[in-house]
C-alpha cells in the first residue's frame, strides 16, 4: 500500500517509522523541518502516572517501544528520573496505576522518596517510579534519521478522496495514494475538514520558561513535577538540561488565546510563571535564561481522538509526546486494514492539568 502522512512531529514520524516496519510506501510531509513544531525542544516529561488505566497500560507499551528505540539508536532517549504528581487529591491517579499494575508510591511530604526543588510541598504526592525525562531532542534525530528517505518537505493545502484513493495537493505535486493519516497538528482541522472530519479548530498559545538551578542545586538529579500549588497554579516542571529547571503553567484562557497575540501571552505567562518560581522554587533562579513557544488546543486534557471518514484518518489530542511510539503503531496499522483505532483519554477528571504542550505542532 501507498500511505501519505501528513506532519512530522513526533506522531506523524512515528507512524511512518511504524509504516516502513510493515512494508509499506510512505511518503511524510512536513511544511518545514520535522519536529520543528509542536514537538520542538529539547525535552519533555514521560510518565505512565494517568487517572485512566488504559492510559496507563498504553504508556507502559510506549516506554518499551522508547527502549527499543534507545537500542537501536545507541543512547538512552528517556532519563530515569521518576516523576511526582502533587495535589488536594492524588487518589485517582493511584487508582489508575494501581488497576494497571503500574509500580507507585503515595507519600506525604516529608517523605525521603521526594526529590523535588522546592521549599513548599503539598500534602500528598504519587511518585511514578518509571516516570522520567524524554530528551525529545534525541527522538527526534533518531526519529528523522530513520525516516529521511521518505520525508518531503511541502506544504500540504488540500486532502480529497477520489475514486482510486486519496490525492493529496501539496506545494510540490498532486499525487494519489491508497490511504491517509492527517497529524498535523493546527493544520489539521482545515485539511480533515475537506474530507468531512471535525476536529477542534481553536488554538491557544502556551510558553514554557527555562531557568537555572541554583549553586549547590545544579548536580542534583530532581523529579519531573506536575503538581498544583496551595494558590491553585497547575504547573508541570522537570530537568531540561544540566542545570536547568524547565517550568510551564496553565494560565488563564483570556491571557493565552490566539486572538490574545504571541507576545501577549508570552508576557503574561512570564509573569505567572516567574511569580510562581520566586515564591516556591527555593533551588531556581527565577532570571528566565529560555522560553519555547508553541500552540495548543484549548480543552483537551490527556488522551486521543482518531477519526476515519473513507480512507482518511485524523488524529488529534493533548500530551502525546509520551505516547507517540504506540500510537503511531496504531496509525500505521489502521492506515493498512482500514480500521480506527479506538480513542482513549481526553476528559479532564483530576485537579491537576496536563503536563506538556498538545502534540501535532507538539
Amino acid at each position: 500500500m501507498r500511505v501519505a502522512v501528513v506532519g512530522a512531529g513526533v506522531v506523524g514520524l512515528s507512524t511512518t517509522v511504524a509504516l516502513l516496519g510493515q512494508g509499506a510506501d510512505v511518503v511524510c510531509y512536513d511544511r518545514g523541518r520535522p519536529m520543528g513544531e509542536r514537538s520542538v525542544g529539547g525535552s519533555r516529561i514521560f510518565r505512565l502516572a494517568h487517572t485512566d488505566a488504559e492510559l496507563v497500560d498504553l504508556a507502559i507499551r510506549s516506554r518499551r517501544m522508547y527502549d527499543a528505540w534507545s537500542r537501536d539508536a545507541a543512547e538512552e532517549l528517556i532519563d530515569d528520573t521518576e516523576t511526582v504528581v502533587s495535589g488536594p487529591d492524588v487518589s485517582a491517579w493511584a487508582a489508575a496505576m494501581s488497576a494497571a499494575g503500574a509500580r507507585h508510591s503515595v507519600v506525604g511530604p516529608t517523605s525521603p522518596l521526594l526529590r523535588l526543588p522546592a521549599g513548599e510541598i503539598p500534602a500528598q504526592s504519587l511518585v511514578d517510579h518509571a516516570g522520567g525525562v524524554v530528551r525529545a531532542a534525541r527522538v527526534g534525530a533518531y526519529l528523522r534519521s530513520v525516516t529521511s528517505s521518505v520525508v518531503r518537505e511541502a506544504t500540504v493545502f488540500a486532502v480529497e478522496e477520489t475514486t482510486g484513493g486519496v490525492r493529496v495537493r501539496s506545494s510540490t505535486s498532486a499525487e494519489v495514494f491508497d490511504a491517509a493519516v492527517v497529524c498535523a497538528g493546527a493544520a489539521t482541522s482545515g485539511l480533515a475538514a475537506q474530507v468531512g472530519i471535525y476536529t477542534p479548530p481553536d488554538l491557544n498559545h502556551h510558553v514554557r520558561f527555562t531557568f537555572a538551578l541554583r549553586q549547590g542545586s545544579e548536580r542534583e538529579r530532581f523529579q519531573c513535577w506536575i503538581s498544583r500549588s496551595s494558590d491553585g497554579l497547575d504547573t508541570y516542571q522537570h530537568l531540561s538540561g544540566p542545570g536547568e529547571w524547565a517550568v510551564g503553567a496553565h494560565v488563564g484562557r483570556d491571557d493565552v488565546r490566539w486572538e490574545a497575540g504571541r507576545d501577549h501571552a508570552t508576557q503574561a505567562s512570564r509573569r505567572v510563571v516567574t511569580g510562581y518560581v520566586r515564591r516556591y522554587l527555593t533551588a531556581v533562579d527565577p532570571q528566565v535564561r529560555e522560553l519555547l513557544h508553541c500552540t495548543t488546543t484549548p480543552g483537551l486534557d490527556d488522551g486521543y481522538r482518531v477519526l476515519r471518514r473513507g480512507r482518511v484518518l485524523a488524529v488529534y489530542g493533548d500530551n502525546l509526546f509520551k505516547l507517540a511510539p504506540v500510537l503511531g503503531r496504531r496509525l500505521a496499522g489502521a492506515a493498512l486494514d482500514g480500521s480506527t483505532p479506538p480513542s482513549t483519554g481526553m476528559h479532564r477528571t483530576a485537579p491537576v492539568g496536563g503536563d506538556e504542550p498538545a502534540d501535532g505542532r507538539g
